[in-house]
């Protein structure tokens, strides 16, 4: 409903589709420049405190527009100001809402579980823009966001009652930008969240198209009212509760990387329906097919991206999604925006559905999980590190070492495995790796890696799971018979 009121009242304000186009900006540019700090203090803190804290945030603010448009106050650039006040707040409140959910459902539930929140979201999504366009037509777009503002009460009514298991680590809790450092180290060495990511960034640049321009092509192209907007918003939420029905079915015919390229070519037949049709009937089916396919790759990709994290890094992988989803969505909208300003809407939008169908084969070689996630569950079989004296918590850098000695008839193979131990080491939070072989003795290898302080190489005792663990035990298993491996902890002196 707010978005239906948000956009309808910007066509009111301003006919210029840079300024319509970038009320959708100003809502989800907030999400990309701040989804991984907030990602960081989602894994920080307690994820219920930060949501109730957010929830009051929202009370207040679209309170406050809500009271401006009854006044008749608002004007263009103060509806981007409060909307980039929400996006501000939906940025810090996306990780923590998507890292939630494994903390509610069992392991196996998880795909039901996404795909389960989806339709309630889109449920939404089919029931308010019908009411955001009745009331928008019948008492103006102030009651709209009244409204929105009213529905944060409610979600607190949730949060408060939800006893939240909270398992807390030995150690201090992660500083702020060590653990934006920690996290992003994770995401440059985890390729399949690189899959996720790259796949995610293909399909949202092109298919922002849709959703910054459908306001002027409902008003300018097929010259209707808020009814009508709400009419086709509405389907779209229908047609994507229907998708989340069908899925299960799908998933059991496809994999997951075949259902976001069918979906995104479904998604741009439908854009080239609303760039050239204008019986509104016919459009109302390629919404619901926009639906389908939108819900379709949402939800692959948000599985997908579940399936790789562990959940001491959850939020900021997470938010990495986010950023991507939304800051394609954002930059987007403002690139079609300044496409349709020049080449007509039309034009724009059979633009974004050639793209659309392009970054399919350039991308399909990036695959997406499938299958069962691998165990994150913390092995604790690293011993604890011997020391003559305790070191300070903040003090290092410290430098690990490893000596292997390896069968000379399978050096190539250890190297090989080595490369995965170095993946995992790095997207464990080590800053540094490196593998050394003695050059008298080329079957005696030199692992080394380095993490930023004491505190944090003792938090890689904590994050290291049981996948880890045989990642390890492959590369082990190239040893000289009867040999094991040594390793020794070197502190930085200042």
């Amino acid at each position: 409903m707010h978005e239906v009121g948000a956009g309808w009242l910007m066509t009111s304000l301003s006919s210029s589709p840079s300024m319509v186009a970038l009320v959708e900006a100003a809502d989800t540019l907030p999400v990309m420049l701040l989804a991984l700090p907030a990602g960081a203090i989602a894994d920080i803190v307690d994820r219920r405190r930060l949501l109730i804290a957010v929830q009051v945030y929202f009370l207040i603010v679209i309170g406050a527009l809500a009271l401006l448009t009854a006044l008749d106050m608002t004007t263009p650039w103060g509806l981007l100001a409060f909307t980039f006040a929400v996006g501000v707040g939906t940025a810090i409140t996306m990780p923590a809402w998507a890292a939630i959910v494994p903390e509610l459902v069992a392991a196996d539930e998880l795909p039901s579980a996404i795909a389960l929140n989806s339709v309630g979201i889109n449920i939404s999504r089919a029931i308010g823009p019908a009411i955001a366009g009745v009331l928008v037509a019948s008492v103006g777009v102030w009651p709209v966001f009244a409204l929105n503002a009213l529905s944060c009460v409610g979600i607190l009514a949730v949060l408060l009652r939800w006893r939240r298991e909270h398992h807390k680590s030995a150690l201090p809790a992660e500083r702020f930008l060590s653990a934006i450092r920690v996290g992003l180290r994770f995401v440059t060495h985890t390729r399949t969240l690189q899959a996720v990511l790259i796949r995610g960034a293909a399909f949202f640049v092109f298919a922002s198209a849709t959703w910054s321009l459908f306001p002027l092509v409902v008003r300018r192209e097929l010259g209707r009212g808020p009814e009508v907007y709400g009419l086709l918003l509405t389907c779209i939420g229908i047609g994507a509760v229907a998708g989340a029905m069908l899925l299960p079915r799908v998933r059991e015919k496809i994999s997951r990387s075949a259902m976001v390229a069918w979906a995104s070519a479904l998604y741009a037949l439908a854009a080239l329906a609303l760039a050239h049709l204008q019986n509104v009937g016919l459009l109302m089916v390629a919404m619901l097919a926009t639906g389908v396919a939108w819900i379709a790759i949402l939800a692959a990709l948000q599985v997908s991206a579940q399936l790789t994290l562990p959940a001491w890094v959850r939020a900021r992988g997470l938010a990495a999604f986010v950023v991507v989803f939304m800051g394609g969505m954002a930059l987007g909208s403002i690139l079609w925006g300044q496409v349709a300003t020049r080449i007509g809407i039309p034009a724009a939008l059979t633009t974004a559905a050639i793209g659309m169908v392009a970054a399919i084969g350039l991308t399909w070689s990036f695959r997406l999980v499938d299958g069962r996630a691998p165990d994150f569950t913390p092995s604790m079989d690293w011993a604890a590190p011997l020391v003559a004296e305790t070191p300070e918590p903040d003090s290092g850098p410290v430098l690990v070492t490893i000596e292997y000695r390896v069968d000379p008839a399978r050096r190539a193979e250890f190297v090989a495995a080595m490369r995965d131990v170095r993946e995992m080491r790095r997207r464990n939070g080590a800053f540094f790796w490196e593998l050394f072989h003695d050059s008298a003795h080329p079957t005696r290898f030199l692992e080394s890696f380095m993490d930023e302080s004491w505190t944090e190489h003792l938090r890689q005792h904590e994050r290291v799971s049981v996948a880890d663990r045989e990642i390890q035990r492959r590369a082990n298993q190239f040893l000289v018979k009867g040999e094991s491996t040594k390793s020794t902890h070197w502190l930085a002196d200042r």
